[in-house]
């Protein structure tokens, strides 16, 4: 009978990345801990809580790395990032940042049930109605973050919105508990000055201030004042008046992060493996085994003033070609060239040559794949690290 591997049962143990299958994700551990120490030790400067946005890393391994004296306050994207990290890594302190489906309010009851102090955020009393009917038929309930619109760049309530104390009134009428306020200044992905994201992270913060200090006044005790997206969190001013920041690719960042100036290219955490398999010289191309099933069809880069394609190449140990790029893909077949109007000289990449691609959008990329396969500082796999899926 055919034996056939099963490579989701190997473990690191002996291996490189010179015979690790591709494509595969690779996480630099040594970079990424140097990327959580400096955002954590600017946070502590300021006096805030760091509440990392897990949505990126999906890991708790990676978890253990932000928060390694013991489960610490997070940030999730899907109801399934905060049953995983509870049900994993025993964290309880919880915001789940994104407008309740107010179908998935009975599931959120459950993880308040199951012991977690679950924070959901609304805008609308709608929202509130239904977690409150779930909230008296299960007999627990998550208290509630508002949304605040801090640059127009989704939803929530602008600062001066008329209906922000009727909503927290309608939070209370539910016989729910008003948390406080939140925002996103998701708008600063599309800076690239330094001082506009510093003043992105100022308008930031005055917004969420302002509907904190409005639903004080109004008689709410609104406790919680949280800000968050990456950019700015790095190039906040002042943060008077916040209780806490929620930043999640900071942890790994990625070459949108670098094209918005937050981070160089020696930040960038992670990459995919990929091997070379056929080159077309008279096309300037050559063809890998990585194309957007393991890059994910993430162009954010597109609009930057340096596109990116679809990743910029690396040799194996992590160093880029010069304007080397992934400048197209399909399913499974990534195809090399140089940048358009480069000078450089195309590297000689024979055929079997292992290269490590950067991505655009971390989180996009991470979504492809089952796993980290972790270095720290060398081409030996330390770790193999699971990472959650679903909603």
């Amino acid at each position: 009978m055919l034996e056939l591997m099963d490579e989701t049962a190997v473990t690191a143990s002996g291996r490189t990345l010179a015979d690790l299958p591709t494509p595969a994700l690779v996480l630099d551990r040594d970079r990424m801990d140097r990327n959580l120490a400096r955002l954590a030790q600017r946070m502590e400067r300021f006096g805030v809580t760091l509440r990392p946005h897990l949505k990126t890393a999906k890991s708790v391994d990676a978890a253990r790395r932000i928060h390694p004296d013991g489960p610490g306050p997070i940030t999730v994207s899907t109801l399934a990032e905060a049953e995983y990290f509870a049900r994993e890594g025993g964290y309880t302190d919880i915001t789940y940042a994104v407008g309740l489906d107010p179908t998935k309010a009975p599931r959120a009851v459950a993880l308040c049930l199951a012991g977690v102090d679950l924070k959901v955020v609304l805008d609308t009393p709608e929202q509130a109605a239904a977690l409150g009917e779930a909230a008296r038929k299960g007999g627990a309930a998550p208290s509630v973050l508002i949304e605040i619109d801090c640059d127009g760049h989704r939803g929530g309530l602008e600062p001066d919105h008329p209906g922000l104390v009727p909503l927290a009134r309608a939070i209370e009428d539910a016989g729910l508990t008003l948390a406080g306020v939140l925002t996103h200044a998701g708008a600063s992905y599309d800076l690239r000055d330094p001082e506009a994201l510093a003043d992105a992270a100022e308008n930031e913060r005055l917004a969420v201030v302002q509907a904190a200090e409005t639903l004080r006044a109004a008689g709410f005790a609104c406790p919680m004042v949280s800000v968050g997206s990456t950019p700015t969190s790095h190039f906040a001013r002042d943060l008077t008046g916040v209780t806490e920041v929620r930043a999640g690719v900071y942890m790994f960042f990625d070459l949108v992060m670098h094209g918005v100036g937050v981070c160089t290219t020696d930040d960038i955490a992670v990459s995919v493996l990929s091997t070379v398999i056929g080159h077309k010289p008279d096309k300037g191309w050559i063809l890998v085994d990585a194309g957007w099933m393991a890059m994910s069809r993430d162009r954010g880069t597109a609009s930057q003033p340096v596109d990116q394609g679809y990743g910029l190449v690396c040799d194996i140990d992590g160093v880029p070609f010069e304007d080397l790029i992934v400048d197209q893909a399909n399913q499974e077949h990534g195809i090399l060239a140089l940048r358009k109007g480069s000078t450089a000289n195309r590297p000689d990449l024979p055929v079997g040559t292992r290269v490590r691609i950067l991505p655009n959008h971390a989180c996009a990329t991470g979504a492809q794949h089952e796993a980290y396969n972790v270095v720290a500082g060398g081409d030996e796999v330390v770790a193999v690290w699971p990472r959650m899926r679903g909603w």
